[in-house]
């Protein structure tokens, strides 16, 4: 079994990994981490849920101190110590000093510090945010000075300029189209960025942000490493990325990196179908919820592909007694933070969103995820269900659907090679059809 120490990673971050009880690489890491470290450009996909985030940020956080810090390094991990074991920190000092001072900023002679040599961009401030809260706490009580800073629309301009000149982060965090205005502005420079990444890069090379993408891109000096990754890239992003991040389909660095090993959709989720006719839906929903509530850990993910259907599902729901939350598109930024942190806690147990609103979210625990039609799109299928099922556990995925989108999850069940079962409620519980 590899650990962390053995793919090559620092006693520093194995310990800040353990802070959160994490001690065994994931499929995805395990083929990840090596590759970035050794400074190779390419493409990976995973199912949600499965640690790609750390799978790109663990190394390039390791290359980005290297950089900046050449004359001392972070204590390599000991690699016949076994990672995934808990049995407390590893050996050793955090940090190995073979020049003076203590890692503070004006000590360091380096040209490169305080100026953006990492890019990671996202499509929504939600993973924007989320990225940005796993590289502060990947770099916290660090020994050498290395800054982040978070740059989405949804957040005053005027106070990310104030982060750009005060803290000069040498991380950048954040979407296209807000990087690209403060580029236009005068106050960010990227002729400096080494590395860059492309999270969910499916989405990002979708019509709506392709353009900003590209552009963004464009912008950087070659050579630089570059990753993306999603949970599904399909051929036509594929392409784009490809040729985005300056790879050809032919080459070693073109080939998707996939954990195919770790499919959750089949080994971890249980798919459920129940039929419906279209205004029926929300009754149903209720009726489910009602014989699943007694289950102490339901926590359950409502989904619509219509988006402005949302605030009247939760609304229904608040009508049958059932506390929900809502998230849709357009959404400020505090109606949704206040959201999704009362789903988080506890304080609702159903958080209904459209699609688009979802991608990004990371929230642990989710028990059920419930989709109130079937699309025809595998993609969307897959991002739904991976919600659920995450760190090891077991999860279901609820379909509520007319004849037409049943049919539709017959094709998807084959494309798939999943095995959805027919539920129907009897006497208030939740059974196969012939019981």
């Amino acid at each position: 079994m590899d650990t962390f120490a053995s793919l090559g990673l620092s006693a520093f971050f194995i310990n800040r990994l353990k802070e959160r009880n994490i001690h065994c690489p994931t499929a995805i890491q395990r083929k990840v981490i090596p590759q970035l470290l050794s400074g190779e450009s390419f493409i990976f996909r995973s199912a949600t849920g499965t640690g790609k985030t750390f799978a790109y940020l663990l190394p390039l956080l390791e290359r980005l101190k290297a950089l900046l810090y050449p004359d001392r390094s972070f204590t390599p991990g000991n690699g016949k110590q076994d990672a995934c074991a808990e049995e407390g920190p590893v050996n050793g000092a955090a940090l190995t000093a073979e020049g003076p001072g203590t890692g503070e900023r004006q000590i360091v002679t380096s040209v490169l510090l305080g100026k953006p040599l990492l890019l990671i961009a996202a499509p929504t401030f939600e993973l924007c945010s989320q990225i940005k809260d796993e590289i502060d706490f990947l770099l916290e009580n660090a020994p050498v000075s290395i800054h982040s800073g978070l740059f989405i629309g949804s957040a005053s301009p005027g106070r990310q300029i104030e982060v750009l000149k005060r803290d000069r982060p040498e991380v950048i965090v954040g979407n296209p189209g807000r990087i690209l205005m403060l580029v236009k502005m005068g106050k960010l420079k990227l002729r400096n960025i080494r590395f860059l990444v492309l999270d969910e890069g499916d989405r990002l090379t979708h019509d709506e942000l392709l353009g900003e993408t590209r552009e963004l891109v464009s912008l950087l000096k070659p050579p630089f490493q570059a990753a993306s990754c999603s949970a599904t890239i399909p051929a036509k992003n594929r392409q784009l990325l490809l040729s985005l991040m300056g790879l050809t389909p032919s080459s070693a660095a073109g080939k998707v990196v996939d954990d195919s090993n770790e499919d959750v959709l089949k080994e971890k989720v249980e798919h459920w179908a129940f039929f419906s006719h279209e205004r029926e839906k929300t009754v149903l929903l209720r009726s489910i919820i009602a014989a699943l509530k007694g289950k102490s850990s339901l926590k359950a993910l409502i989904f619509t592909g219509r988006g402005n259907q949302v605030e009247n599902i939760v609304s229904r729901l608040w009508h049958y007694k059932l506390p929900a939350a809502g998230l849709w598109g357009g959404m400020d930024k505090t109606s949704r933070r206040k959201a999704l942190d009362a789903f988080r806690s506890g304080e609702t147990r159903f958080l209904v969103t459209s699609d688009l609103a979802a991608r990004g979210l990371d929230i642990t625990g989710i028990s059920h995820v419930i989709a109130l039609d079937v699309s025809e799109d595998r993609n969307i299928y897959i991002h739904r269900a991976g919600r659920t099922a995450r760190a090891g556990k077991y999860g279901v995925m609820i379909s509520i659907g007319t004849e037409g989108e049943m049919r539709r999850l017959s094709a998807l069940e084959k494309t798939l090679g999943i095995t959805v079962y027919p539920k129907v409620l009897y006497g208030g519980r939740i059974q196969a059809p012939d019981v």
